[in-house]
């Protein structure tokens, strides 16, 4: 899959990942439900970290379409209830 960290490029992560992602950015819908700025940070930070580590960065000259794109970690709360709310960012 190709995700697409805003601010920072893209990265190939292998599928094997996406259960393990899938359960921060739960965490971080429910952070952002109830107004837990510090968590929601903590999570943001998280997964931003957990992709970079275990996926590989894609040259910046190869366009490519993201499978999932994540907010960079300077987001507001604000703005991440626009963003991290129902699913999340990762379906299912």
């Amino acid at each position: 899959m190709i995700v697409r960290i805003l601010g920072i490029g893209q990265f190939k992560l292998d599928d094997r990942h996406i259960d393990s992602l899938n359960k921060i950015d739960n965490q971080i819908v429910e952070h952002v439900s109830k107004g837990r700025e510090k968590e929601f940070r903590k999570d943001l930070a998280k997964i931003i970290s957990m992709i970079q580590e275990k996926g590989e960065a894609m040259d910046p000259a190869e366009i490519i379409s993201s499978d999932i794109i994540v907010p960079p970690e300077d987001m507001t709360l604000d703005e991440a209830r626009q963003v991290f709310s129902g699913e999340g960012l990762i379906k299912g």
